[in-house]
């Protein structure tokens, strides 16, 4: 099926052209003056999606520069879950998750999406043990995999949901996922789920904010 994918105008072109290649529409996210260069143009700092052709888009000029006040947007939806930190979700966003009757889980992590790579409504990988710890309460398999590993430009390392998005029966990851220490992990995780890896040898794994598809 053929759907729009939002997408940093950072990204890799063999992932660009790839999308491309399988009759995806992209919107590229522009970088702006919102927030700082690491994340300026990354898809999940202004949008979250809400579900299938569901997406919530921000205002960037609601942003604050700095964290936690440039992640107001950075949340996850996951089936009948809402999860972020919810002391700095924006309550414009709160409103349409409110709409929908999600039930929201509260996490300390801001970067909540660039933290899960979301596998399926009740599956998803992170590193962050913080959020592993508020999923273990509800019916959500999460693979808590080694931090770093994954480039960011200006900062010391990226995340996992930051360099990877599920489109359609995939997961894709924008660079190379063979050299993460959880390579076998992940893929053994997400063939347990049902979806299909898919990442690019030819060049670095780095975080570009998500990919999104709606």
């Amino acid at each position: 099926m053929r759907t729009k994918i939002y997408l940093s105008e950072d990204a890799n072109p063999i992932l660009i052209d790839y999308l491309k290649s399988l009759g995806h529409e992209i919107s590229f996210v522009v970088a702006t003056s919102y927030t700082y260069d690491s994340v300026c143009a990354h898809p999940d700092i202004y949008l979250c999606k809400l579900g299938f052709r569901k997406v919530f888009c921000g205002n960037g000029e609601k942003l604050g520069f700095e964290y936690p006040n440039n992640a107001k947007y950075n949340a996850v939806v996951m089936g009948k879950y809402f999860i972020h930190n919810l002391k700095v979700t924006s309550q414009d966003l709160l409103d349409d998750v409110k709409r929908l009757d999600k039930k929201n889980i509260h996490v300390n992590q801001g970067y909540t999406k660039c933290n899960m790579a979301v596998v399926s409504d009740n599956a998803a990988i992170t590193s962050d043990e913080g959020i592993a710890q508020a999923l273990e309460k509800v019916n959500i398999d999460l693979l808590v995999i080694e931090p770093g590993h994954i480039a960011l430009k200006g900062q010391n390392y990226g995340f996992i949901g930051g360099t990877s998005g599920r489109v359609g029966d995939d997961m894709i990851f924008h660079g190379n996922l063979s050299v993460h220490p959880d390579f076998n992990k992940i893929a053994d995780f997400l063939k347990k789920h049902n979806c299909n890896l898919k990442y690019f040898e030819e060049f670095e794994l780095e975080d570009i904010g998500s990919i999104i598809e709606v």
